[in-house]
């Protein structure tokens, strides 16, 4: 029998369905990726903001014509869009066989099986308190070399713009001895960069062990032989501490990289969204993260478009993304979702409004992102090499300031033979665009 699995949405629903592989192959399940073959499809869904879920829903018609046209016998739906709309998936699109919510991932080889036995329109929700327990490895999908690790589910923070503790549930720490044994697994699978994710990293801990622990998690990692990297995303400013601070510091594999989710700079917007820092907090931790951490890279993501948001909000904003010079920067139009606050706020804004503030934060970063690319020019980085660029004497790969899948690249040319996950001393010579050029340093 073969099963064919389309992950959809954050990385943190990436290491379900990594685990949600090792389940089924631990029952002798084979993988595919051509869904024409499939017996099986399971479609790992994202319902945060309205595009994720209408490519959610969109991918799931789309797989429920293989009924019609291919093997398939069974589909299934799990994650955010099953947990939030279950009774609505299983009613109008009756080729769906079984629901699995957020907690419930761990039931898959079971929903699995009831599907093929013609139990249909089954819905498996566990309590969103609740840690799946998954007794299986890992099936690691991103290569190899690097891979996530989600040290925390759910969250307390209730934005008012977010969903995400109505479908994930409150914030619950994954045990430390829990995460030391599967980072070590991930090792020992020739993993080299280690990616820390959550709904917020840093508070990690809190519940378990009555304070915050990440920096205690860190120094436990660093201790795994073969991780080169580890890289912390999703930070939420408030939260930083300065045992994190130095943590980051003094251990060597820990890349000088965060991302801190700010959202906005508009003390007025901020409190509209629930957030926990004004706009003054936010210069200070960033510049002390800059003064402890002179070479650190700072990644961060905006919302625009926020109900209530004035012109002057917005220049107000575009002025913090000029002075602050953000090492990388995404920004989100506000998307309005039901059953969160600001859907029914009032001072909804128009779409094109949100897009043409949206493109206009954007211009200002591209500006202040190739400037920091030509800064680049000249000096030695370490990078991780991830694939050789095709007919080429040439690689790609990344620096420490460069997330897989959203950062920048840079561009080697070798002479030499490398492979996928090893690192080489380049020295920078060009800049194009968000991306850098060099050559390997004998």
């Amino acid at each position: 029998m073969k099963i064919l699995f389309i992950s959809l949405g954050c990385d943190k629903n990436l290491v379900d369905t990594e685990k949600m592989l090792g389940l089924l192959a631990k029952r002798g399940w084979s993988m595919i990726d051509d869904e024409s073959q499939a017996d099986v499809i399971v479609i790992n869904s994202c319902c945060f903001i309205q595009d994720a879920k209408e490519e959610s829903i969109q991918c799931i018609l789309d797989m429920a014509e293989y009924k019609k046209i291919g093997k398939l016998k069974a589909l299934i739906v799990t994650g955010c869009l099953a947990q939030r709309y279950r009774q609505e998936i299983i009613e109008e699109i009756p080729e769906v066989d079984a629901v699995l919510g957020t907690s419930s991932y761990d039931k898959i080889v079971e929903a699995v099986e009831e599907a093929l036995e013609g139990n249909h329109g089954s819905v498996v929700m566990s309590d969103l308190q609740a840690l799946p327990q998954v007794k299986a490895d890992r099936l690691i999908t991103t290569g190899g070399h690097f891979a996530y690790l989600k040290i925390a589910e759910g969250c307390d923070k209730h934005c008012t713009y977010c969903i995400i503790p109505k479908i994930r549930g409150n914030f619950r720490s994954v045990p430390m001895e829990q995460l030391i044994q599967e980072a070590t697994y991930l090792s020992e699978q020739g993993v080299k960069e280690l990616i820390l994710v959550a709904q917020e990293t840093t508070l990690y801990g809190k519940d378990l062990y009555g304070e915050k622990s990440l920096h205690k998690l860190l120094k436990e990692l660093c201790k795994i032989e073969g991780i080169r990297w580890i890289r912390i995303l999703y930070c939420y400013p408030e939260e930083i501490t300065d045992e994190l601070i130095d943590v980051i510091k003094t251990e060597p594999k820990i890349c000088h990289y965060l991302d801190l989710p700010i959202q906005h700079a508009s003390d007025a917007i901020l409190k509209r969204m629930g957030r926990r820092t004004s706009k003054q907090e936010l210069i200070d931790i960033i510049e002390k993260l800059r003064r402890e951490i002179p070479d650190i890279c700072l990644r961060t993501t905006l919302i625009t478009g926020f109900p209530g948001e004035t012109q002057e909000q917005h220049e107000e904003l575009m002025q913090f993304v000029d002075e602050m010079e953000f090492d990388r920067l995404g920004v989100f139009t506000y998307s309005p979702e039901e059953d969160t606050p600001a859907a029914t706020m009032e001072g909804q804004i128009p779409e094109e409004v949100k897009l043409d503030r949206q493109a206009e934060l954007m211009e200002l970063q591209q500006e202040v992102a190739f400037d920091k690319a030509e800064e680049m020019i000249g000096k030695e980085v370490l990078v991780m090499i991830e694939g050789k660029v095709a007919d080429e004497n040439a690689y790609v790969g990344r620096t420490y300031k460069d997330a897989p899948n959203v950062d920048g690249l840079i561009f080697v040319n070798a002479d030499v033979e490398l492979m996928s996950g090893d690192f080489a001393k380049v020295e920078v010579t060009g800049a194009s665009d968000y991306d850098l050029i060099g050559g390997i340093i004998p």
